[in-house]
């Protein structure tokens, strides 16, 4: 049994592996396709299961759960939508979705698998001929299932997310419908519901589709895809304003730096301008404390910055002066970004720092003085900062 493990560990390891290709490759030109790449997976990882059957290192019974949980799996990755490369530029926020219910938590397969009987899913004995056809098949199979365990939300929503996959949209709807009956409290599955009706309305997410959205957010505020079908909802509208606010809303939610993260910063400022906004900016005052003013050159550089709370120590944005303009009143803003992507707007909470370099560079070194705020809000006013310490 303990081999049965390691090997379910390694094959868990392989299912993440081939759960995060699309989100490294999708946009990708000359790519192969996500499921063509997935099922060409599958294949490889059964021939490694039956061979360890040939071999002994697996016992029939163990082969039989491994092939199904693989199975499954499969079909739970394959019934996650793929991105349009062609999407117009003022969908990007639609693309992210479809981008994250890649994320969908593979619990929902788990739990169907536990609760329920794998092994229902039985063996093929040809494992080199696995295509679209075969994947029809295992829908078919789990609704079937599903027939007789009518009360399984979660073999429901798995159901939904394939019919939807196959491009089966009533079908996915009402599989959708059983499982929110049995779990009307779960926003994950609002949030896919929405996206689903969405599909099949001329209107996109306006009416109910946005309803089940905003009723997912007030189950779990901090549920992704709710929140990017939210504000795609509230740009559709060209109620540019509310999109950033929901966007923005997601920023902490995933890693900074990450494409994710990029994807949400170009739909932030792409609202932001299609709404006429103005650059969001932070606003206060630097100055130098008396014990330290002798320490300082009228030439020497200062560099007033802002960083990230949570993200790369990377400043999101940069002003240089001189010692001999302080005090001096400050405004920081996305247009003195250092990097492509790291703005400050995209960053909720950061700290404002100064610092007078005696050697002219943005990198610190002993002997600097340099001062730094409490974290504020990225359009914070008044922020003070006083340069009060030096560099060891």
């Amino acid at each position: 049994m303990t081999g049965f493990w390691i090997f379910g560990a390694a094959l868990a390891v392989l299912t993440l592996v081939l759960l995060l290709r699309p989100l490294l490759f999708s946009r990708t030109a000359g790519k192969v396709r996500r499921k063509d790449a997935n099922i060409s997976i599958y294949k490889d990882q059964l021939r490694e299961l039956d061979a360890d059957l040939a071999s002994g290192k697996l016992a029939p019974a163990d082969h039989a759960r491994s092939r199904a949980e693989l199975e499954a799996r499969l079909l739970h990755d394959v019934a996650q939508p793929e991105a349009d490369p062609s999407a117009v530029p003022g969908r990007g926020a639609r693309a992210l979705v479809l981008s994250l219910a890649l994320a969908v938590p593979l619990s929902a397969a788990l739990l169907y698998l536990g609760v329920g009987s794998p092994t229902a899913l039985t063996p093929r004995a040809d494992p080199h001929n696995f295509d679209a056809k075969e994947l029809a098949a295992l829908v078919e199979r789990l609704a079937a299932r599903m027939r007789d365990k009518p009360d399984d939300a979660e073999g429901w929503k798995l159901l939904g997310r394939s019919y939807a996959a196959l491009g089966r949209f009533p079908e996915a709807l009402d599989a959708y419908a059983k499982a929110a009956v049995r779990k009307p409290r779960d926003a994950e599955l609002l949030a896919d519901m929405a996206d689903v009706l969405a599909t099949t309305r001329s209107t996109r997410l306006q009416g109910e589709p946005e309803k089940l959205v905003l009723r997912a957010l007030e189950i779990d505020p901090q549920n992704l895809k709710a929140l990017a079908l939210a504000g795609t909802a509230a740009f559709d509208r060209k109620d540019f304003d509310g999109a950033v606010r929901y966007w923005q809303r997601m920023l902490p939610l995933v890693e900074a730096g990450s494409e994710d993260a990029r994807q949400i910063q170009g739909s932030i400022a792409e609202a932001r301008s299609l709404g006429g906004a103005a650059p969001r900016a932070l606003n206060g005052r630097v100055s130098i404390s008396k014990k330290l003013a002798a320490q300082a050159s009228p030439d020497d550089v200062v560099f007033i910055f802002a960083r990230a709370v949570q993200g790369p120590p990377l400043p999101l944005a940069v002003k240089r002066v001189r010692v001999r303009d302080l005090p001096l009143e400050f405004a920081l803003d996305d247009s003195m970004a250092m990097a492509p992507g790291m703005n400050l707007s995209a960053h909720p909470r950061v700290v404002v720092g100064a610092r007078i370099s005696k050697s002219g560079q943005p990198t610190a070194q002993a002997g600097d003085l340099q001062g730094l705020s409490a974290p504020v809000t990225n359009d914070a006013k008044g922020v003070s900062v006083v340069i009060d310490s030096v560099v060891k």
